[in-house]
């Protein structure tokens, strides 16, 4: 099984000093510190040096802290990743990922810039080359100087790129990319969170199946971590699955006689992921009481 992490809810936070102090306490499960769509041209490289500070200074109430860079075909990308290394932030959002060549050389700069292992990659889905090349990208994850840990999908840039009309149904092409993506990362074992923008709200972010929502604002934030919250009922059949399972009788079985049907290990497995993603989220709301 995968690291699992609560990722139920990502907020955006753009790299102003206003925003930076406003979310040191923001109890998101992660947050996107962003250098990239929120800072003017003339504003970047003081947010780089502002967002370097911020987080040698610790001390966050998040759970997982993320920068988003400038893509490295930008006068900005390079700084940004020199600064992001230095920094150690739990992972680097790299924004317009199309090809999964894109992760595994921005892993080898961090190499050559020391940054350390643990600080991973989080792929920006955001152009129709990039969905096309979904699964490609989400392969990625087993080639070690990708680092690749989470895909992210954002709704709103791939409308606009796809040319669909303001109000497109989402029964439409966007609703076969989206589906895409989320295929892609189930493949290959990742998470991936929407980025709803102004296309599709968090609970039908949650119907769509995936694993949490990019947020603007704590109000976007809590709405996120509520829809994407474990299921009860699911949680409690995913606890006796395991149980079941674990008992003395059905270790090394590939299948048992389960509440009136045969279970297969690889559903016990999914449960085991529930559960342990529950107590993850239980782990975090209890970090914050």
């Amino acid at each position: 099984m995968t690291d699992i992490r609560p990722r139920r809810s990502a907020l955006l936070v753009p790299a102003t000093a206003t925003a930076l102090a406003a979310a040191r306490a923001e109890p998101a499960d992660a947050l996107i510190l962003d250098l990239a769509d929120s800072l003017m041209p003339a504003d970047k490289e003081a947010g780089r040096t502002r967002l370097a500070a911020f987080l040698a200074e610790g001390g966050f109430a998040a759970a997982e802290l993320v920068v988003r860079v400038n893509g490295l075909d930008t006068p900005w990308g390079e700084a940004d990743l020199a600064a992001v290394a230095g920094a150690a932030p739990d992972a680097v959002l790299v924004p317009r990922v199309e090809e999964p060549e894109d992760l595994a050389g921005i892993g080898s700069r961090l190499r050559r810039l020391h940054a350390p292992e643990r600080v991973r990659l989080w792929a920006g889905l955001d152009t129709p080359l990039g969905i096309l090349a979904a699964e490609a990208v989400a392969s990625a994850v087993r080639d070690v100087d990708a680092r690749l840990a989470c895909l992210v999908v954002d709704a709103g840039a791939l409308a606009r790129g796809g040319r669909l009309p303001p109000g497109a149904p989402e029964a439409g092409p966007l609703l076969a990319w989206l589906a895409t993506a989320l295929a892609a990362a189930r493949a290959h074992d990742l998470d991936v969170l929407l980025d709803p923008a102004d296309r599709l709200d968090i609970g039908r972010a949650r119907g769509l199946g995936f694993d949490g929502a990019v947020a603007t604002a704590p109000a976007g934030a809590r709405r996120a971590e509520a829809a994407f919250a474990p299921d009860p009922d699911a949680l409690a059949a995913a606890r006796a699955l395991v149980a079941a399972f674990d008992a003395p009788d059905a270790r090394g079985q590939a299948g048992i006689a389960h509440r009136g049907r045969t279970v297969l290990r690889r559903e016990a497995d999914e449960a085991r992921r529930l559960v342990a993603l529950a107590d993850a989220v239980a782990a975090r709301s209890g970090s914050r009481a």
